[in-house]
């Protein structure tokens, strides 16, 4: 086999190359080291090699001037020319590379401290705090401004009734008989003071019942609108995949431009329809603070209770007599009435009965009487409303889940139509409008059987 150099040029461009290599390692050396002893020493290694490289090539040149003359000699050095630029291309990449990575480096540094902060800030956010219906009605009984009110006014009328006491205490037989104003304010004022601390606990028990119902329908208006919030939202991606559909159908050349532009339209309801949800759920968050008597703005992470509660299981007479047994306006009648024959014993045994006084005091006992007439009357009205009312909020569910069942299935096959192009896009959307409202019917017919179940609960009265 022939070689077109002599060994001695083989040689010769053997060394050029190892020179090549060193050059390249020292510039390296250089760019990475910085100002310390082993940086210097690697510089002086540098030196050296690069010193050793000088006298390698004055030995080539006189080896290839000996050998072939002056034509191989600046063959040899036109290859040791592009093997020094080639080292120099190799230095100047390896400073790009230690400069890149110094910069990846600094960016992996400046990542890590900002993915630090992020971390620490999400910490220090403090999550919603949870509750359930249970614990909201605890909650409002404690900080609700208007229960506070009630006991303070419970309070007071004890206090009341205390001293009404004690000043009748300092009334005796003889000025009852020398004062008909002494012997009412004995009986009739000392049963009145009684009859007010009386009515004042109850009022206390009803304000309770009022706001304990509050907070129940605040509860299920709140939870109606987070699941009305989740179905606005599930419309909106299935009218974005319409309009993915439709685009896509357009682009192959089956669709036209007029089914882009309906599911467009549709796209564009379903955001309107999501924004108005979202205000209605703030309004609902801030309406529930409002009625626990906490900061209207905090959060809260409701228990998922928005399902069909029990109802209780009376008939309407029984529920009409429970509440006749138990409702305060029936014993505030009650106890008026009392006051009302009280004061008449009072003109009878003064024999006055027959004197101005004596007749209005009798009349009074007469209107208490029809009072509490009255008082029954609108009492079963209420409670028979309340109870057809959750009959028919019973029904009511049933009727909105078949319906929610048929529009599911109308929006199924509408879509199967539309994939074999026997539906428009426009079609689609409406199929999807009336199954999306459908969903909101079914979870209002929840929320609306649940509210009566309570409203029926507060009209039989306090317990």
């Amino acid at each position: 086999m022939n070689f077109p150099y002599s060994p001695k040029k083989w040689l010769a461009l053997t060394m050029a190359t190892v020179v090549a290599a060193s050059i390249g390692v020292g510039a390296v050396a250089t760019a990475n080291a910085t100002d310390t002893p082993q940086a210097a020493a690697q510089n002086q290694d540098s030196k050296a090699d690069g010193q050793t490289a000088k006298d390698a090539n004055k030995d080539t040149e006189k080896a290839d001037t000996a050998d072939k003359g002056a034509a191989d000699a600046k063959d040899t050095a036109d290859a040791s020319k592009d093997s020094t630029d080639a080292a120099k291309e190799s230095t100047e990449a390896a400073k790009d590379s230690n400069a890149s990575a110094s910069t990846d480096s600094s960016a992996t540094s400046n990542t890590g401290a900002t993915n630090a902060n992020t971390n620490n800030s999400s910490n220090a956010t403090t999550a919603s705090d949870s509750i359930n219906l249970e614990k909201a009605v605890e909650q409002a009984m404690k900080t609700n401004p208007k229960i506070l009110n009630a006991r303070l006014d419970a309070k007071n009328a004890d206090l009341n009734q205390t001293l009404t006491y004690y000043s009748a205490v300092d009334i005796n037989k003889e000025m009852m008989d020398s004062s008909i104003d002494a012997s009412k304010q004995k009986y009739v004022g000392t049963a009145q003071a009684k009859l007010t601390s009386s009515l004042n606990a109850l009022a206390v028990k009803v304000t309770e019942s009022q706001i304990k119902l509050g907070v129940q329908q605040a509860y299920y208006n709140l939870l109606h609108a987070q699941a009305d919030l989740d179905l606005k939202k599930q419309s909106l991606n299935r009218a974005q995949t319409q309009l993915k559909v439709a685009k896509a159908a357009f682009d192959v050349g089956t669709k036209a431009k007029t089914d882009i532009l309906q599911a467009e339209m549709g796209v564009a309801g379903a955001q309107a329809a999501l924004s108005a949800a979202e205000n209605t759920l703030q309004i609902s968050e801030m309406k529930f603070n409002d009625m626990l008597g906490v900061d209207v703005n905090k959060k809260w992470k409701l228990a998922q209770e928005n399902k069909q509660v029990a109802a209780p299981s009376l008939t309407l007479t029984k529920a009409q007599d429970k509440a006749q047994e138990q409702r305060v306006e029936m014993k505030q009648k009650i106890g008026e009435l009392e006051l009302a024959e009280l004061n008449v014993k009072v003109w009878e045994d003064w024999k006055l009965l027959s004197t101005f006084q004596g007749r209005i005091a009798r009349n009074n006992v007469e209107k208490a009487k029809l009072a509490i007439e009255d008082q029954k009357r609108q009492i079963n009205m209420e409670v028979a409303e309340d109870y057809l009312n959750l009959n028919a909020a019973k029904v009511a569910i049933d009727f909105r889940k078949k319906a929610q069942e048929a529009a599911a299935e109308s929006y199924r096959l509408t879509n199967l139509r539309y994939e074999n192009g026997l539906a428009t896009t426009l079609e689609v959307i409406q199929a999807e409008e009336e199954f999306s409202d459908k969903e909101n019917q079914y979870l209002e017919a929840i929320r609306n059987y649940n509210l009566a179940v309570v409203k029926f609960e507060n009209s039989l009265g306090v317990q």
